[in-house]
């Protein structure tokens, strides 16, 4: 498909490097973001240059098709690369590092089980090799059926596990499946042993260690001695034992631990796989017939582009991680004169992050520099009889305002604002002068801020004049459906506008959803510094969408999303690359409607609509609706139960 959006010429003094550089595309967006000359976003699937998607050009196209804002967009190509990076990281290490063995990833199904996404991890990985991890029934029920093709890929069971659990794993393995059953807690290991004698199978079997090696970030408390899953050494110990006495110690395959999820520090990972790697080299040396090396998830993405030891970065590159994983564990090896184990880890986020971008649009705007004031205070005093001196104290602070007096004037105002409210709250202040109060306040704020941005170096007392005097933008999103991880633990994703970034933006705002919630707001955004309280973004333009992306939001963000008034899930649609250039739809899933929603809370939704239909009868009856009101107000019940969760354009007449 080529592109019918406009090309606009970058205005004096602003280009589309600019745009690149305030928003650290190049610093988040691992190569797989840009932006083009007309000041669009692009996605590039593979890295190339001039193999990109225009963001909004898809965007636009996915609006003809009625598929509106918000939307989330899915590059199914961009996973297929992030597993050749992987793969090939850990294949040079294993070359410069002489390891004699392999490595294998595993996708830990959680971090997106949505199915598109996990036939696609499946699909792309098969060349590698590479298998799946599940943590629950449910997640196994999947995957069993998904390798019917390819028993010969692995799959790791981790999670807690009853009878039944163990016994489909004990079937699935002489069904042929190359599953690995990983034993998390002491009970699990008897249920094996049970079902392997009931039904003549020696299982292959995996064990998780409790590591001392502590975590990092906002994850640690998921690693060492605290963590929630796996077993002491001293159970380690005597599962061993246990083992022997069956004769079943060379059933014991696979030693696995928990370093944590974003592990930013390199260091953790390596002390973690450091300690793993003894683990594995004692038991070996105890006649375990362990071959495989579990170093678990905890690989990063760098989300804002920093990359530093900080919660939304990482300090380590994807081939720093692999060498330092493979060098440590070949050490250790070596140095006991024992075989080199195949490698496993289960780098879901890594996988899946960046082959997801959530775009929605922009409803209206809320800004506090929009107050005007007269040049003469009598003009805008309306209630007649003396002015109350706190006022007149605004209105002087408002016309002092000089690059000299800015902190004095900051001052003032602040101290005649409380007063004016003090005299309001006590009722000597009327309505009038309160809402003249208000604005000469806030527009001497603005005259302070515009002077504030001349200056090389802003006083520290208005250094936060930016922040408060911030617009807020309106979005069509839910914060708690698509972005939880932001609202429960501050997560930060990169977010920018989609297009006019041939643009200077003049504006700075927080972003709110459509929610009825005060938390449904982002006011953290990423910076090669400290996060930024406010998002550089353009003015609106009256009936012309306004599109804003989150990015990196492929791992765990549409698993943990609730339906917080009843905002259900996004459309959401795949997006494949062109080899001739240009992009093609792949598959389209509609978004929740208010009915599908209302069904999820178990309304009897078969009764919903005759029930209005039945009160509008009754209107009409009673003479309070016409029947044309009456057919007006129907039609949009039922077409809105139909309709998608969130808010729609106004439908073209």
């Amino acid at each position: 498909m080529n592109s019918t959006a406009p090309k606009f010429a970058a205005p004096l003094g602003w280009k589309v490097d600019d745009a690149t550089q305030l928003y650290q595309v190049d610093a988040w967006g691992g190569a797989y973001f840009g932006i083009n000359d007309a000041g669009h976003v692009v996605v590039r699937p593979d890295q190339q240059p001039g193999r990109e998607i225009d963001l909004l050009e898809v965007v636009e196209g996915l609006k003809a098709r009625d598929l509106t804002a918000p939307v989330v967009i899915r590059f199914s190509d961009i996973i297929a690369h992030r597993l050749k990076s992987l793969n090939d990281a850990f294949a040079l290490a294993i070359a410069e590092n002489d390891y004699r063995n392999r490595y294998a990833a595993v996708f830990p199904i959680k971090v997106n089980q949505q199915r598109l996404v996990v036939e696609e991890v499946y699909r792309s990985g098969k060349e590698y090799g590479f298998g799946l991890e599940v943590g629950s029934k449910p997640e196994l029920l999947v995957v069993m059926a998904m390798t019917e093709d390819s028993p010969d890929r692995l799959i790791i069971c981790n999670g807690f596990k009853d009878d039944s659990y163990i016994e489909t794993v004990t079937l699935a393995a002489k069904l042929g499946r190359r599953i690995m059953p990983v034993v998390e807690n002491f009970l699990e290991l008897g249920l094996i042993l049970k079902h392997a004698q009931k039904y003549g199978v020696r299982p292959t079997i995996g064990v998780r260690v409790k590591i001392a090696a502590d975590g990092a970030g906002r994850w640690r408390e998921s690693a060492g001695e605290k963590s929630k899953f796996g077993l002491f050494i001293t159970e380690i110990l005597e599962l061993v034992e246990v083992l022997r006495q069956q004769d079943m110690l060379d059933c014991l395959k696979l030693v696995h631990c928990h370093t944590g999820s974003q592990l930013q520090d390199i260091r953790r990972v390596k002390d973690a796989v450091t300690e793993l790697a003894h683990v594995y080299a004692e038991l070996k040396l105890l006649g375990a017939g362990v071959e495989y090396i579990d170093i678990g998830g905890g690989l990063g993405v760098d989300y804002d582009g920093s990359g530093t030891n900080y919660e939304s970065s990482m300090n380590y590159t994807l081939n720093e991680y692999a060498s330092d994983v493979v060098y440590r564990i070949a050490s250790v090896c070596n140095a006991r004169r024992i075989p080199h184990p195949t490698i496993i880890s289960e780098s879901g986020r890594a996988i899946a992050a960046h082959h997801s971008v959530l775009v929605f649009n922009v409803l209206g705007a809320s800004a506090l520099d929009q107050f005007r004031v007269a040049n003469r205070l009598e003009e805008d005093c309306r209630d007649g009889g003396e002015i109350p001196q706190p006022v007149r104290d605004l209105f002087d602070a408002y016309r002092s305002v000089s690059e000299r007096r800015l902190v004095e004037c900051w001052h003032d105002s602040l101290q005649a604002r409380e007063q004016a409210l003090q005299m309001f709250n006590l009722g000597y202040l009327s309505l009038a002068y309160r809402g003249l109060a208000e604005r000469l306040y806030w527009a001497t704020c603005a005259r302070i801020r515009d002077l504030c941005r001349r200056l090389e170096t802003i006083p520290e007392e208005l250094e936060g004049l930016e922040t408060i005097l911030s617009d807020i933008y309106f979005c069509n999103f839910s914060v708690f459906q698509s972005l939880p991880d932001s609202w429960a633990i501050g997560h930060l994703f990169p977010i920018m506008p989609v297009h006019r970034l041939a643009e200077r933006p003049t504006r700075n705002a927080v972003l709110a959803d459509i929610t009825c919630d005060s938390d449904g707001k982002i006011d953290r955004f990423v910076s090669l510094r400290e996060s930024k309280r406010t998002l550089e973004v353009h003015e609106l333009r009256p009936a012309e969408d306004y599109y804003l992306a989150a990015f990196l939001v492929g791992a765990y963000q549409e698993t943990l999303g609730d339906l917080h008034n009843l905002f259900g899930d996004t459309h959401v649609v795949h997006i494949r690359l062109l080899e001739e250039g240009g992009w093609w739809i792949e598959e389209t899933v509609k978004g929740d409607t208010a009915l599908q929603v209302l069904g999820y809370m178990e309304y009897d939704t078969d009764e919903l609509y005759p029930r209005l239909a039945r009160d509008c009868e009754r209107a009409v009856r009673e003479g309070r609706l016409s029947v044309p009101e009456s057919q007006r107000l129907k039609r949009f019940y039922e077409a809105e139960l139909h309709g998608y969760a969130y808010l729609e354009p106004d439908n073209e007449t």
